[in-house]
């Protein structure tokens, strides 16, 4: 018998978002570094709105991965998680700490939804329970 896992792919979602956010935070500098002579200062103006995207996209994933989640913890790891990556991205430009803690959110997104991915999938089919 299959394990129904109620949220779908609201997991693998999340962690291809935050994964093509942690490729788009390093390949936009790297491009810009690439293109500095007479580059003007908000010409990427459309890769920068791509952050706001990936909020959404995560923020959505997030939301349906944890609606009818039962485990409190990996509902505040998820949406901790959020939080940091969304303020991060708000403010990257304000201080190097935010980059950083960009990723941090990031990384934590994906391992967040791994957990639920094996929560809910991978831990029913198992003799014995994990969590």
């Amino acid at each position: 018998m299959k394990a129904t896992h109620s949220h779908g792919k609201a997991d693998y979602i999340g962690i291809l978002g935050s994964v093509l956010c942690i490729i788009h935070c390093l390949l936009v500098p790297a491009l810009a570094f690439g293109s500095t002579l007479g580059h003007k200062p908000h010409a990427h103006i459309g890769l920068v709105s791509l952050d706001y995207l990936f909020i959404l996209i995560n923020g959505a994933a997030v939301y349906y991965a944890t609606r009818e989640h039962k485990s409190l913890l990996l509902r505040i790891l998820l949406w901790g998680a959020l939080t940091i990556f969304a303020v991060s991205l708000i403010f990257e430009g304000k201080a190097p700490l935010f980059t950083i803690l960009g990723y941090v959110g990031s990384a934590l997104l994906i391992v967040g939804h791994l957990i639920n991915i094996y929560i809910c999938q991978i831990a029913p089919r198992m003799k014995y329970r994990v969590f």
